[in-house]
């Protein structure tokens, strides 16, 4: 295992349509018991903990930034990567 697959990590619930996330989980297991139990439609994924997705993207090789691309705040503070692992659901059931 390398370092970065041995990061504490956790698991984000962001439902369709919010603007912020509605749960927090240590665990897929976790999270999908409560998704599952509210038949909730969106998206789980998996943040590191103690670094930001651009940091980590770029850490882990998931991202190489262009010379010429304007990477400021805005760029880094909404910046996200498919790379990241995740599991959309649909009324409470996996659609992956």
């Amino acid at each position: 295992m390398n370092e970065m697959e041995m990061e504490a990590t956790v698991w984000i619930f962001v439902a369709t349509k919010a603007a912020f996330p509605s749960g927090v989980f240590g665990s897929v297991a976790d999270a999908e018991n409560w998704i599952v139990k509210h038949g909730l439609t969106g998206l789980l994924t998996e943040y590191p903990i103690g670094t930001g997705v651009f940091d980590w993207a770029i850490a882990s090789g998931k991202f190489k930034p262009k010379p010429a691309k304007k990477l400021d705040a805005a760029f880094i503070g909404q910046f996200t990567t498919a790379s990241m692992a995740h599991h959309h659901y649909e009324d409470g059931c996996r659609q992956d």
